[in-house]
C-alpha cells in the first residue's frame, strides 16, 4: 500500500511537535495548529483580538467589566449620543466581565477567522467597522422611536446598555453570507435572522436589538463588498426540498419562540405576552402555597398557585409540551411526511384558539394581576401576538402540497399501540408505586385520589380545569418525587423518540406495490431509453391482462398521457397499445402516447391516430467511438482542460454518497433552481429525488480539495434482463466552478462507460425542441426545423393538429429563455449523435386543448400564480 513520505520522519517515526502544542493529545495539539495557521492568514481578526484584550486589561475591565467614567463612553446606551458618541464604535472593544471576554474571543475566532479569509483583511476590517457603527445607531433610533409603543418595552429599552463584540462579529458574518453559495446564503442568512428576529422580538432587550441592527447593515453591505449591487428578489424561488426546509425552520421558530421568552423573567419583548398564552408556569412549593391561600383576597393567585404545585418542576415541560410536539413535527415537515404535517396543523390551530381565547380572557379581567395595563394597550399586546400563531397556521395551510410523502402501511397504527402501551405501563406503574410509597405524599395516597390526578400527571398544566378544592397527594420524599415527575416526563419523551423515528423510515409511495412490479418487468423485458423514467413517482399503471406488459401515465381530466412507449415483450407491443386504448375509452378519457418512437407511432397511425413531434432523442453509439477530428475538438479541449485543472470524473450512487458530497450536488440545484426563478419540472426530466436510486448512476466532477463542479445522472436501459446502455437525465453545473464541465462529465462518460462494454448512450430528449433538418416538408411531417427548434407541423392526413402545434411551439419558446430545451438540443449536436424523433399520437382532435393541459400540467406540475406570472412576462418580453 503506497504510503506519503512527507507524513513520516526519520525511520518511518511521526514527527516530534514543537512548540505551544507540544505534549498535548493528538486531535488536540493538530487543532490548535490548524488554527494558528489559519489565524496567521487573518491579521485584522488577530488585531481585534489583541486590543479586545489590552483594552479590557488596561482599563481593569476584564473582571467586572468597564466602571464609571469609563463605561459612559464605552458602553452603548440610548442615551450615548451625542455626548458619548464614541460608545458606538467601542462597545465592541470591551466586555461586561470575563465569561463575556472568553465568549467572545471564541465566537471570533469562530466567526472571524473564516469571515476574514473569505472576504480579505480589508473588506473584514470594513464590514466590522459598518456593521458596529450601523447596528448602534439603529438600535438608537428604534429605541427612541419606541416611546409610541405601549407596555414595558420602551422603558426596558432606554434603562439597558450594550458592550462586547456580539455585534460587529454578526455583522460580518452576514456580510461574507454574500460570497456564499445560493443554497448556504440562503441557509444560514435564514438561520441567522430567524434567530435574532426570535431574540428581538420575545426577549426584546437592548442588546438584542443592537446585533440584529448590525446583521441587517452586514447584509446590505455584503453584496457591494463583493462587487455587486444588493438584490431584492420579489419573492423566493427554491426547490421542493428547499421549501420544505423553510416552511419547518418557521414551525419551529414559532415553537422556540415563547419558551425563550418564558426562560427570561426580563423577556419585555412585543411577543414576550406568549408566555402567558402558552407556556406561562412558576414553581411553588407547598410552603408557599400555604402562605397565599391564607389570604381571602389572593383567591384567584392562590387557585393559579394550587396547579402550577401539581405540576412540580417537571410541569415547565409539560406547559411547553405543544411548542416540543410542534419542532418535533418540523422535523417531519423537513422530509416532507403527511401525517406530519397534518399533526402541526391541528396543534398549531388548537393553540391559536387557545391564546385567542386567553386573550378575551385577559381583556375581561378573567385573570388579574398578569399585564397590568389600560384597555386599549391590552387590545394591542395581546391581539398582535395571537397573529403570530395564526399567520403560522395559515403559511401551513397555504404550502399544503409540499408535504406529499406517506409513511409505510400501518406505521402508525404500530406507533399508536406502542403510545398506548406506554401510557398504561406508566399510568399502572405511578398508582402502584404510589401507593407503596402512599406515606411518602401529603396527604396520604389512596388509590382514588392517584386515579383522579392521573391525567394531570400526562397533560400541558394550563389545559386542565382549575378545581375549587385542595391539591391531590403531593410527593415528601425523593423516590417520591422522581414518580411524581417522572412517568409524564418518560412517557412524552418515549412518544416524541417514536414520532421522530416514524420519520426515518422509507416512505410509502402510492401505488408502490405497482412500482415493484413493474421494475420487475422493466428488467425481464426492457422497455426503451425512456422506460426507468416510467418508475418515478406520480405515475399511474395499467397491466396488460396478460400481465407481461405495462403503461405508465399520467392521469389529468380526461386524458392519460403515457411516459413513453408501453414496457414488454416487444411481440406483444401493439396488442398493448390496443388494449390501453380500449381501457381509456371504457373509461372516457383520451389515450395519449407521448415521447414515442416511430414504431409506436406507426402502431398508432393504422388505429387511426394523428401525431406531432414533440422532441429529438439524441443516440451515441458505443463500440467505436473515439473524440478525434475538427469535430470533436471542443470535447478535447473539456478533456484536456479538465486534466490540467486535476479534475477527474468520479462516479458515485446517490444513496451511498458522502455527506460532503451529497451536500454539495444540493447546493449546486438549488443555485440553479433559484437562478432559473422557476420551479424544477418534472415527468420526462428528473430532480435530486430521482437519483435517490441504487441503480442509477451519478458521474461528478471533483477537484482535488473535493468540490464538486458538475454532476450528471445515468438511468439504465434494459434489454432482456441485462442492461445495454444509459439515458442521460440530471444535469448541473456549479455556477462559479469548471465551465466546460458537462462537455467533460458525458464526454468521459461516454469513454468510460464504453470500456465496460456497453451498446449505447442516449443523450435524452430535448422536450418541445426539434433539430433542423434540410429538404421540403414530406407526406410524413417530417419537414423543415430551423436553427431555433421551429415546431413541426403534422401530417394533414393525421388529422388538423394546428391548435397543439401551435400551443406546444408557443410552450417551447416561452420556456426557452427559462430552461433552455432548444439550446441543450444544439449542445448535444457537439457529440455528433443520430437524431430519433419522438411522437405524441392521439386519437381524438376534439381532445387537443385538454391534451395541451396535460402536457404543461406535467411538466409544470407546481406553477404558482406568481411563476405563472413570470410566464407572461417572458412570452411579452419575447413577444417584444
Amino acid at each position: 500500500m503506497a504510503t506519503d513520505s512527507r507524513a513520516e520522519g526519520p525511520a518511518g517515526r511521526s514527527p516530534t511537535p514543537h512548540g505551544p502544542a507540544a505534549g498535548l493529545p493528538g486531535g488536540l495539539a493538530d487543532w490548535l495548529r490548524g488554527t494558528a495557521r489559519r489565524a496567521r492568514r487573518a491579521p485584522a481578526t488577530l488585531a481585534f483580538l489583541a486590543v479586545f484584550w489590552m483594552a479590557g486589561a488596561a482599563s481593569s475591565s476584564l473582571v467586572s467589566g468597564p466602571d464609571a467614567p469609563l463605561a459612559a463612553w464605552v458602553v452603548l446606551s440610548a442615551e450615548s449620543l451625542p455626548e458619548h458618541w464614541p460608545a458606538l464604535l467601542l462597545s465592541g472593544l470591551w466586555a461586561a466581565g470575563l465569561p463575556g471576554y472568553l465568549a467572545g474571543t471564541l465566537l471570533i475566532l469562530l466567526v472571524g477567522l473564516p469571515c476574514e479569509r473569505l472576504m480579505g483583511s480589508a473588506r473584514f476590517a470594513a464590514a466590522a467597522v459598518w456593521a458596529q457603527l450601523a447596528g448602534a445607531l439603529l438600535a438608537i433610533g428604534f429605541t427612541h422611536a419606541a416611546n409610541a409603543l405601549p407596555g414595558e418595552w420602551s422603558r426596558a429599552l432606554e434603562s439597558e446598555s450594550f458592550v462586547g463584540p456580539v455585534a460587529f462579529v454578526c455583522g460580518v458574518a452576514a456580510a461574507a453570507n454574500a460570497r456564499f453559495s445560493t443554497l448556504w446564503r440562503r441557509r444560514l442568512r435564514v438561520g441567522l435572522f430567524t434567530l435574532l428576529v426570535l431574540l428581538a422580538l420575545y426577549g426584546g432587550s437592548f442588546h438584542s436589538i443592537t446585533v440584529l441592527g448590525a446583521a441587517v447593515a452586514g447584509a446590505l453591505a455584503g453584496p457591494l463588498l463583493a462587487g455587486r449591487r444588493p438584490a431584492f428578489p420579489d419573492r423566493i424561488v427554491t426547490s421542493r426540498r428547499e421549501a420544505r426546509v423553510l416552511v419547518a425552520l418557521v414551525v419551529a421558530a414559532s415553537a422556540a419562540g415563547p419558551v425563550i421568552s418564558a426562560l427570561s423573567s426580563q423577556a419585555v419583548g412585543p411577543l414576550a405576552v406568549l408566555r402567558f398564552l402558552n407556556t406561562d408556569i412558576e414553581l411553588v412549593d407547598p410552603q408557599a402555597l400555604a402562605a397565599l391561600c391564607s389570604d381571602p383576597a389572593q383567591s384567584a393567585d392562590c387557585t393559579e398557585a394550587r396547579l402550577q404545585l401539581r405540576a412540580g418542576p417537571a410541569g415547565f415541560f409539560l406547559a411547553t409540551l405543544p411548542q416540543v410536539l410542534l419542532i418535533v413535527f418540523a422535523d417531519g415537515l423537513r422530509r416532507g411526511r403527511r401525517f406530519a404535517w397534518w399533526c402541526a396543523v391541528l396543534l398549531q390551530g388548537l393553540m391559536t384558539l387557545l391564546a385567542a381565547v386567553r386573550a378575551a380572557r385577559y381583556l375581561r379581567g378573567d385573570t388579574p394581576g398578569r399585564i397590568e395595563l389600560g384597555a386599549a394597550q391590552n387590545a394591542l399586546v395581546l391581539i398582535l401576538p395571537v397573529l403570530v400563531p395564526l399567520a403560522v397556521f395559515v403559511l401551513l395551510c397555504v404550502t399544503r402540497r409540499l408535504f406529499t410523502v406517506s409513511a409505510p402501511p400501518g406505521l402508525y397504527r404500530r406507533l399508536s399501540a406502542w403510545v398506548s402501551g406506554a401510557a398504561v405501563l406508566l399510568g399502572a406503574a405511578y398508582v402502584l408505586g404510589g401507593l407503596a410509597l402512599r406515606n411518602s405524599f401529603t396527604p396520604q395516597a389512596t388509590a382514588r385520589a392517584l386515579l383522579t390526578g392521573l391525567p394531570e400527571r400526562f397533560l400541558p398544566v394550563l389545559e386542565l380545569e382549575l378545581p375549587a378544592s385542595a391539591p391531590g397527594p403531593l410527593p415528601l420524599t425523593v423516590p417520591a418525587d422522581l414518580l411524581y415527575e417522572g412517568v409524564g416526563l418518560a412517557f412524552w419523551v418515549f412518544t416524541c423518540v417514536l414520532l421522530l423515528r416514524s420519520f426515518l423510515e422509507p416512505p410509502y409511495l402510492r401505488g408502490s406495490a405497482d412500482i415493484v412490479r413493474a421494475r420487475a418487468l422493466l428488467k425481464a423485458h426492457g422497455g426503451g431509453t425512456m422506460a426507468w423514467m416510467t418508475l418515478w413517482p406520480g405515475n399511474t399503471y395499467w397491466f396488460s391482462p396478460g400481465g407481461n406488459s405495462y403503461v405508465a401515465f399520467r392521469s389529468t381530466p380526461g386524458v392519460a398521457l403515457t411516459v413513453g412507449p408501453p414496457v414488454g415483450p416487444r411481440p406483444e407491443l401493439r396488442r398493448t397499445i390496443e388494449d390501453f386504448s380500449a381501457f381509456c375509452t371504457s373509461n372516457g378519457t383520451a389515450a395519449c402516447f407521448y415521447s414515442v418512437t416511430s414504431e409506436v407511432e406507426g402502431i398508432t397511425s393504422g388505429m387511426g391516430f394523428s401525431r406531432l413531434q414533440v422532441a429529438e432523442e439524441t443516440i451515441l453509439p458505443l463500440g467505436n467511438l473515439e473524440f478525434r477530428g475538427k469535430k470533436f475538438q471542443d470535447l478535447r479541449t473539456a478533456l484536456n482542460h479538465a486534466r490540467k485543472a486535476g479534475i477527474e470524473a468520479r462516479w458515485i450512487s446517490y444513496p451511498t454518497a458522502p455527506l460532503a458530497v451529497l451536500d454539495q450536488l444540493h447546493a449546486i440545484s438549488e443555485e440553479w433552481v433559484a437562478d432559473k426563478q422557476m420551479p424544477e419540472m418534472g415527468f420526462t426530466l428528473g430532480g435530486l429525488d430521482e437519483l435517490d436510486d441504487s441503480e442509477v448512476r451519478c458521474l461528478i466532477a471533483v477537484d482535488g480539495d473535493g468540490t464538486v463542479h458538475a454532476v450528471t445522472s445515468w438511468l439504465p436501459i434494459y434489454r432482456d434482463g441485462r442492461v445495454i446502455g444509459w439515458t442521460l437525465d440530471f444535469m448541473r453545473r456549479r455556477g462559479a466552478g469548471f465551465k466546460p464541465a458537462m462537455d467533460f462529465l458525458i464526454a468521459s462518460a461516454a469513454s468510460l462507460l464504453q470500456a465496460e462494454g456497453y451498446e449505447l448512450l442516449s443523450l435524452s430528449g430535448a422536450p418541445l425542441a426539434r433539430a433542423a433538418r434540410p429538404g421540403p416538408r414530406n407526406g410524413n411531417g417530417a419537414g423543415n426545423g430551423t436553427a431555433s427548434g421551429a415546431a413541426e407541423r403534422a401530417d394533414p392526413a393525421a388529422g388538423d393538429s394546428s391548435l397543439l402545434d401551435s400551443v406546444l411551439d408557443l410552450l417551447g419558446t416561452t420556456l426557452e429563455p427559462v430552461y433552455g430545451f432548444r439550446s441543450l438540443l444544439a449542445f448535444k449536436a457537439k457529440f455528433q449523435p443520430r437524431y430519433v424523433p419522438l411522437y405524441l399520437t392521439y386519437r381524438d382532435p376534439a381532445s387537443l386543448p385538454a391534451i395541451g393541459n396535460a402536457v404543461a400540467r406535467a411538466y409544470l406540475p407546481r406553477l404558482s400564480v406568481a411563476q405563472g406570472l413570470t410566464l407572461v412576462r417572458h412570452i411579452v418580453d419575447s413577444s417584444r
